[in-house]
């Protein structure tokens, strides 16, 4: 997984300026951080790079995503990040207007009652499963 790209006029403002955007990013991922160790986080031009090692491939996903859904950023690369391969399908998902965890989940499982999995999959990601919002990327795990 290297390269994703984000709406970068949408997302949550985790920084002001991109001088102080890998400080503030680098603190917003640790403060619920899904498994990586050694983070660095670079930005320039709305791409954020990530550096680090992990031993869950999902941790390198939600870390992803995490930065990915910080207003101001439209692509985010983690090619330098030492993770296993991930061994089970995830798609991705951008969150539209309307949108809610249950209707998600009736569209990827054919159960809205699956909801809380999405939330799990995703609680770095959403800090609180009744505020997601249109643009939003979430990883949806198909195993």
């Amino acid at each position: 997984m290297g390269l994703l790209s984000f709406a970068k006029n949408i997302g949550k403002k985790i920084f002001g300026s991109e001088d102080e955007a890998p400080e503030k990013l680098k603190k917003h991922i640790e403060e619920d951080n899904p498994g990586i160790s050694n983070l660095e986080v670079e930005v320039k031009d709305g791409v954020a790079t990530i550096k680090g090692e992990t031993d869950d491939p999902s941790a390198l996903e939600k870390v992803i995503l995490m930065a990915g859904n910080a207003l101001g950023i439209e692509e985010v690369r983690a090619d330098d990040v030492v993770a296993p391969a991930q061994t089970v399908t995830v798609e991705y998902y951008e969150v539209k207007k309307g949108d809610s965890l249950w209707k998600i989940a009736q569209n990827a499982y054919g159960d809205g009652n699956r909801h809380p999995e999405i939330f799990e999959a995703n609680k770095e990601v959403i800090q609180n499963p009744d505020l997601i919002f249109p643009g939003q990327m979430l990883r949806i795990p198909q195993d």
